[in-house]
């Protein structure tokens, strides 16, 4: 995959990296022509000096709108187990992002939706600008009629699930920035470079698993602005995701079945099998058009065998040297017959360049943190925190 986004990047094409460990991004980045620097776009959630906001609940139609709120909640039942997200977490969160996205010029985020339902002002100036009847309707009628247990129980269960997000620093200087530092619309269009970097050490897992979520719903989202496009206006634009079991949901069978009519190509790689549900396994293998196996486990192989038959076996696919894969590439419309190829090490490139993109990269779309903090406490209606004590100086003399 290294090798694959690196020619991509040296023959002017637009090109997303969504990287969970990190050393992918490393060496793309380590092999950056010198005439593309500028095209860079460096995310590192763990750069707390200069955080980049994402906000999934900013959007420009209402389509993308819909699309965001069904997102997030499908983002919400992949990190947590399904016997805690139900019906009525969902109810209370689509109602709570609906009333956040009511005005699109100053969009919430998802540090404000406990303020909802803590904050009754905050929450009156947010029903100011919703006009649509069933989400004033639920905040009118049914949250100003639940009172007692079921109010604070409501709450918990809402809060809990957003609060792990919220209460930690740098995770909250990102998603509570109302608008993103990057526009991934003009990074398609404009064939930039975003490169993401959600190494799980320094990020934490879950941490990363959502801002990758996010950012793989955003690129598609991205996609679907296309469709008001004229076909030869859209340019190729190359996302590649490592570990993609991690940061997709059930909605990539649609990204992949109309990702190829909006030029976006997907290249995605994951380790075995069993980390894939049924239903995305189903998708990925309905609609890709071209798939390669490294050396794979047993199991793995009985499955996949029938991918490469009859030039191949299970045989071959668990006994591939290093740098060897077995392929069946579409060509011309049609799958070529499957075949063996040596795939050669990725180039170290250039690593002292790496720091100096980065640094670029970030004084352009990042922000310093203490203008993003203070603009969070500002919007949330959070209270400073308290000044440090001052030192009273000596004691006076008897």
């Amino acid at each position: 995959m290294e090798e694959m986004a690196i020619q991509d990047i040296q023959n002017g094409e637009g090109v997303a990296i969504v990287d969970p460990h990190g050393e992918f991004v490393e060496h793309v980045l380590a092999n950056i022509p010198k005439n593309r620097v500028d095209d860079v776009v460096v995310f590192e959630p763990f750069d707390m000096e200069r955080p980049m906001g994402l906000n999934m609940l900013e959007y420009d139609t209402p389509e993308q709108k819909d699309f965001a709120v069904q997102e997030m909640i499908s983002i919400f039942y992949k990190l947590f187990p399904p016997e805690i997200i139900g019906p009525m977490f969902e109810h209370y969160m689509r109602n709570a992002m609906l009333a956040l996205m009511a005005d699109p010029q100053n969009p919430g985020t998802l540090v404000e939706i406990p303020k909802m339902f803590t904050d009754p002002a905050f929450l009156q100036e947010k029903l100011a600008k919703v006009t649509d009847p069933v989400v004033r309707q639920f905040w009118v009628k049914e949250w100003a009629a639940t009172t007692g247990n079921t109010r604070s129980d409501m709450l918990g269960y809402v809060v809990s699930k957003v609060g792990r997000f919220i209460e930690n620093e740098m995770m909250r200087n990102i998603i509570g920035q109302s608008r993103s530092g990057f526009d991934l619309t003009r990074i398609m269009n404009e064939k930039k470079i975003f490169l993401a970097n959600l190494s799980k050490g320094q990020t934490g897992e879950v941490n990363s698993s959502l801002l990758g979520l996010i950012l793989v719903s955003k690129i598609q989202m991205a996609a679907m602005r296309r469709a008001s496009m004229k076909e030869e206006d859209r340019t190729d634009f190359y996302l590649y995701i490592d570990e993609f079991q991690n940061f997709t949901t059930d909605s990539i069978s649609t990204i992949l079945s109309e990702a190829r009519k909006y030029k976006l190509n997907l290249i995605m790689a994951h380790q075995f099998m069993p980390q894939l549900t049924e239903e995305i396994r189903d998708a990925v293998l309905g609609n890709v058009g071209s798939i390669g196996a490294f050396r794979i486990g047993a199991e793995d192989a009985e499955f996949l065998e029938k991918q490469f038959e009859p030039g191949f076996s299970r045989f071959d696919l668990v006994n591939l040297d290093n740098f060897r894969i077995i392929m069946k590439m579409m060509l011309n419309n049609k799958i070529s017959t499957p075949f063996k190829m040596e795939i050669y090490p990725p180039s170290p490139g250039k690593p002292q360049i790496v720091d100096i993109i980065k640094k670029i990269a970030k004084l352009k779309y990042g922000k310093p943190k203490a203008l993003v903090e203070a603009d969070i406490i500002k919007r949330s209606f959070v209270l400073a925190a308290p000044a440090a004590p001052q030192d009273p100086g000596p004691l006076p003399k008897r």
